[in-house]
């Protein structure tokens, strides 16, 4: 995951890769800040999806999307620090650039821990911090304060593969690539389908 030059690719290669991570999941399925429902196309049209999103605009949109793709259920109005979900109720959990922007990184995780079955699935996409010691790295540094205040809490120096592998998932793929990024060049982006240790239930 921390390989020194990840491969180039564009928009729609990314695009391609989340599709592909996210069609994979089955089951119950819990998406953190579903945002809108931009990966409605994506999923398995045999899961059961429960949304999260706690931007009340953002909701209301992803409510009547997801009536129009046939999901029953309205989207949660939560966090993803506090899930109010029980323990071990989902057979699977996908955000897309949502581990960026969440307050606490740490909690969130231990949530989706929480939530999921022994053996379940996790699928993650997202920018991540690029290597030590370089300019991009220090630019990152110098940028997240301002992009955590003007781009929904985003922030850019995260090193969201390390955390995902100390909060205990288990990779069984992890794609780090870069993508095209204005004004600071190529931004390194993490694609992780892993799992949480344990027999399924």
């Amino acid at each position: 995951m921390d390989a020194a030059r990840p491969p180039l690719i564009s928009d729609d290669e990314l695009d391609d890769l989340e599709r592909e991570a996210i069609g994979r999941v089955r089951g119950r399925v819990l998406e953190i800040g579903a945002g809108e429902g931009e990966n409605f196309g994506a999923f398995d049209p045999g899961v059961e999806w429960i949304g999260l999103e706690p931007d009340a605009e953002r909701r209301g949109e992803l409510a009547t999307r997801s009536r129009e793709w046939h999901h029953e259920g309205e989207p949660l109005d939560a966090v993803a620090e506090h899930i109010p979900l029980p323990d071990a109720s989902v057979d699977a959990v996908v955000g897309t650039y949502v581990l960026c922007s969440v307050t606490d990184q740490a909690a969130t995780l231990a949530e989706v821990r929480r939530v999921l079955r022994p053996g379940g699935t996790v699928v993650f996409v997202d920018h991540v911090v690029a290597p030590p010691g370089t300019l991009k790295r220090g630019v990152q540094r110098v940028v997240t304060p301002f992009s955590k205040r003007y781009c929904h809490g985003c922030h850019w120096d995260r090193d969201t593969g390390a955390a995902l592998a100390a909060a205990g998932f288990e990779a069984d793929e992890a794609r780090l690539v870069r993508v095209p990024s204005f004004p600071f060049g190529p931004t390194r982006v993490l694609v992780f389908r892993g799992r949480l240790p344990g027999a399924v239930a």
